[in-house]
């Protein structure tokens, strides 16, 4: 087909969307595993990850190199824009199903079968909280020690990502460079905080409905931060190399918004899920 007769570059047939499915297949399988408390659990959890990472480095190259190229501007780059506008949208509907989740449970389903004792005598909601029909089952992660740091570290992390932007718009490569390197440091920070206020959680993702949201909420917010760190460290290294110029850096600014809405959730689950 004749490129020239339409304002799309048409790439060639790629592999990486191949690459992509069987990384997170062997993701979700070792996450399976681990669930059932089977030894290869981890590791194939491990395999999952190293190879998604393999995924996301080989083909962000190829997009680079095209756009190195010239061959995505104009209606390309509007297509870009929305693109990563709508995936943006289709994670906010992801986490507003177990945001759902969490408030009918808490909201509705557990006061009204604790109330009711419609499953069994002595039947327990198994929520943090006490009331009518409602026993204190577990004790909850406390919202002012780790998470409300992490708050602050997640907070901390926009304005750094803002300010290495303001400083890219400004042709001040050293503070662009600077805010990007700021910023995945406090997303490495966060997570390693997370890893340890899961192993010192006094409940699991098995302790009822409580820890069922809790953990798919956070963890799932956990792994958004580690994949946006990563997409950061991309852009860094780009940075570095000089890709950007004051004019030309949408790959920035599309990982500094995905890096904000990962700000977003997470003051909704601080207030949702460990203040209220």
């Amino acid at each position: 087909m004749d490129t020239r007769a339409t304002p799309y570059y048409l790439p060639p047939p790629s592999y990486w969307p191949v690459v992509g499915s069987v990384s997170l297949l062997t993701l979700a399988s070792g996450f399976v595993l681990l669930l059932a408390k089977a030894v290869a659990g981890p590791w194939v959890m491990a395999t999952g990850a190293a190879i998604f990472i393999y995924m996301l480095f080989g083909w962000f190259g190829t997009v680079i190199r095209e756009n190195l190229a010239g061959k995505l501007e104009g209606q390309v780059d509007v297509s870009f824009r929305w693109g990563m506008v709508w995936f943006i949208f289709s994670e906010v509907m992801f986490f507003a199903g177990f945001f759902g989740a969490l408030f009918y449970a808490r909201n509705i389903a557990g006061p009204l079968l604790a109330d009711a004792q419609l499953l069994w005598p002595g039947f327990a909601a198994n929520w943090p909280s006490t009331g009518p029909g409602l026993k204190e089952s577990l004790t909850p992660v406390a919202a002012w020690g780790i998470p409300a740091i992490n708050t602050l570290i997640l907070l901390s992390s926009g304005v750094t990502v803002t300010w290495a932007h303001w400083g890219l718009k400004r042709g001040n490569q050293f503070q662009l460079k600077l805010g990007l390197a700021l910023t995945i440091a406090l997303g490495l920070i966060f997570v390693a905080l997370q890893a340890h206020e899961y192993l010192e959680a006094p409940f699991s993702i098995r302790s009822g409905i409580y820890g069922a949201t809790f953990y798919m909420l956070t963890g799932f917010h956990g792994a958004h931060v580690t994949l946006g760190a990563i997409m950061l460290s991309v852009i860094l290294g780009r940075a570095l190399a000089g890709h950007f110029t004051t004019d030309r850096h949408f790959a920035f600014e599309a990982v500094s918004w995905y890096w904000h809405f990962v700000d977003v959730v997470w003051l909704l689950l601080f207030v949702f899920v460990y203040w209220l």
